[in-house]
């Protein structure tokens, strides 16, 4: 059972440029900089970057992954760097505030989606319902 300043399991992911692409017509985000290095270029950025909403995506993902049945009930994130393909990643968090409730506990986490070089990309909070 999760607790006050437990850490929650780490996902360690490498968004490939067809993942990116994929999430973006499946979410009907279709855009050059999400689809091609030079979609993004010719749009002033480094090359192709995966939209706010995916780093969100990773961020639901491992608050799911906390317990078996967690539902989240809340994320938000502040962008500090584009993330972009082929760059190894790390998604984190560290429960910061347990709610004991009748049918469970609600928990706050703080969140950090950054490189394995430990280059932070994204931070956040988020609030997972944790059955019993």
């Amino acid at each position: 059972m999760l607790d006050f300043g437990d850490d929650l399991t780490p996902l360690k992911l490498t968004l490939a440029r067809e993942q990116i692409g994929d999430y973006v017509r499946a979410a009907n985000q279709v855009a050059p900089r999400f689809l091609s290095e030079e979609g993004g270029k010719k749009d002033g950025l480094p090359g192709q970057i995966a939209p706010g909403n995916m780093s969100l995506a990773m961020f639901s993902r491992l608050l799911e992954g906390a317990a078996p049945g967690a539902e989240v009930r809340r994320i938000s994130a502040t962008f500090r760097a584009f993330v972009q393909p082929n760059v190894a990643l790390l998604v984190n968090g560290v429960v910061t505030d347990v709610e004991e409730q009748d049918a469970g506990r609600l928990l706050e986490c703080d969140l950090l989606l950054e490189t394995e070089a430990g280059d932070r990309m994204v931070t956040g909070t988020g609030t997972v319902f944790v059955p019993f």
